[in-house]
């Protein structure tokens, strides 16, 4: 009996290790290809639609004409979201309000944005909003480039 829970004790452990490793692991994997950034997201609603769930946190990843949006807590290969550069409204930036103070990391901005017809909101550090915008309007001639 004793033996039993031991065993099983042991195994939840190996199992949370190893769980752990993979998100790191996965972590890694994402910021090798390039540059990356911590971005808590809020994909609010395609017009019409009711509002959609909170802040996820997430890591974000240039590529190309390409941001690429992770889900930290996720071991998928593949980003959760995969925004177009000249698709991309910024519309306005401002301070975190109320609960959301809790939810995103400190010294964190606020980017509402529309992609295409879905509302987003993007939340970074000050350093990671100054890249992102820039590579927003380091647009190749002919791009619409929408930057509030």
């Amino acid at each position: 009996m004793v033996v039993v829970l031991l065993v099983s004790v042991g195994a939840v452990l190996v199992l949370a290790v190893l769980g752990l490793f993979g998100f790191g692991l996965r972590r890694r994997l994402i910021q090798r290809s390039g540059g990356t950034f911590d971005c808590s997201a809020r994909f609010a609603a395609r017009a019409g639609l009711p509002a959609g769930k909170g802040w996820r946190y997430g890591v974000a990843r240039y590529n190309g004409d390409h941001i690429e949006w992770f889900r930290v807590f996720s071991y998928a290969p593949r980003p959760r979201r995969t925004l177009e550069r000249d698709r991309i409204q910024v519309r306005e930036r401002r301070r975190p309000e109320g609960e959301e103070e809790l939810a995103l990391l400190p010294g964190a901005v606020v980017l509402s944005c529309r992609h295409d017809d879905w509302d987003i909101e993007l939340a970074m550090s000050e350093d990671a909003l100054t890249g992102f915008l820039a590579w927003l309007e380091a647009a190749p001639p002919g791009q619409r480039v929408n930057v509030a």
